[in-house]
């Protein structure tokens, strides 16, 4: 190379390199740093694969998708609610930009109680003014806000639905986790005044494992109930199948608070449309990423529900669906 040697070249180069990375180092430093979500769960990914893909779908309406302007670091409790406050603190370290906690109270607890200065973001059936998550629906206060999708307030509709396919019913069988005794404790009370304003005697067991919900439904057959009614519960829901299952192989027939049931198997459900629900908390945790504060985002109640009923499996249980349930059905599986 005329008028340069070899190794001022070489030197040039490697001055030439240093300085570009040195200059994309410093552009790299400039762009803001990409937006971390904090996604706590009381089961595994698997029992909620099409309620997460909504959450995302609501995450897209505000702008926001995963690996490309935003992280999300999921948290699974896979069932045992205790590890809940541990995961909840550990988002919290890793210093997230909001928390999303869809579906349970006892996560909108752990997570609350985690933090009151990182956002969160929740799905509860329960009044979330009563557990203490904010100060009032439509001026949340604080750093929670999220989406009321009012199960506790249609127990007495279920328990209703119930009598009017079997109007005969003189006792009532009652399922419920006791992993969260709170919302436990509601469900049975609940449950309790209306089942016994119908005159129908009630029993209640208790299950948070896959043996005990075999072992109640055995116990439910023993104590002759006319029908089951399963309190709502994400660990129930990640093993709707098996309660399908089950309540053909001891002909008990069984109402739930979700869809999905009904579609594995199950004989009806009345409730929210909770894959809405976690698309709303997906919106809401996006207008959040934007700036707008907890405190400015009213708890939204949700206003979508919905009566399945799975007529094949009325039939092996030997059931007459009656046309008045029929026509008022959502969706009826054939």
């Amino acid at each position: 190379m005329p008028g340069m040697r070899r190794r001022d070249f070489v030197t040039l180069l490697g001055g030439a390199t240093l300085f570009f990375a040195a200059k994309a180092k410093r552009a790299r430093a400039q762009q803001p740093a990409m937006p971390v979500i904090g996604f706590l769960s009381p089961v595994s990914p698997e029992a909620i694969r099409n309620r997460l893909a909504a959450f995302h779908q609501g995450l897209a309406e505000a702008g926001y998708v995963e690996g490309r302007n935003v992280a999300i670091e999921y948290r699974w409790a896979e069932g045992q609610f205790n590890r809940l406050p541990e995961l909840a603190a550990d988002l919290v370290r890793r210093k997230v930009s909001v928390i999303a906690t869809p579906g349970v109270e006892i996560g909108a607890r752990a997570a609350k109680a985690a933090t009151s200065t990182i956002p969160v973001v929740f799905g509860v059936s329960e009044d979330p003014v009563r557990m203490g998550l904010v100060a009032s629906l439509a001026r949340p206060g604080g750093n929670a806000t999220g989406i009321n999708f009012l199960s506790s307030e249609l127990l007495p509709k279920r328990v209703g639905v119930l009598r009017e396919l079997l109007p005969g019913i003189n006792r009532l069988g009652v399922l419920i986790n006791p992993g969260d005794a709170s919302r436990a404790e509601s469900v049975a009370s609940e449950v309790q005044a209306a089942a016994r304003s119908m005159g129908q005697e009630v029993y209640i067991l208790k299950a948070d494992t896959s043996d005990q919900i075999d072992e109640a439904f055995a116990a439910f057959e023993r104590e002759r109930v006319d029908a089951l009614f399963v309190g709502p519960d994400p660990f129930f829901n990640s093993r709707r199948l098996q309660f399908a299952l089950m309540a053909v192989r001891h002909m008990i027939p069984a109402i739930y608070g979700a869809r999905e049931y009904v579609e594995a198997g199950g004989l009806m459900s009345y409730g929210a449309n909770l894959v809405d629900m976690f698309r709303e908390v997906g919106v809401y945790t996006g207008k959040i990423l934007k700036g707008v504060k907890p405190e400015d985002l009213p708890v939204v109640q949700s206003s979508k529900f919905e009566l399945v009923i799975n007529t094949v499996t009325a039939r092996m249980l030997s059931l007459t669906v009656p046309s008045s349930l029929l026509s008022v059905a959502d969706e009826i599986i054939e």
